[in-house]
């Protein structure tokens, strides 16, 4: 059986989501994006915990479903 570790979030400026992304420490990933001077004012974590390939697939879903919401375009820190 696959390990569950990894945490889905979202990071958002106000009510705008600016990422999506997969971690295993949130603490530490948030304090990544910080000192990366990524503009935000929080991070919501998403659901539990989840394998790897599960989270991943998540990921790119969100990315995608944003982008058919917005025009094509990527939440401000998610690249193309």
């Amino acid at each position: 059986m696959r390990e569950r570790e990894h945490y889905r979030y979202e990071l958002r400026r106000g009510h705008k989501i600016v990422y999506f992304g997969i971690t295993n420490n949130p603490q530490r990933r948030v304090f990544q994006h910080d000192n990366s001077g990524k503009n935000f004012t929080h991070m919501n974590i998403l659901g539990s915990v989840v394998t790897r390939e599960s989270a991943e697939k998540w990921e790119k879903q969100k990315i995608e479903q944003y982008r058919r919401n917005h025009y094509g375009d990527n939440p401000e820190y998610n690249k193309q």
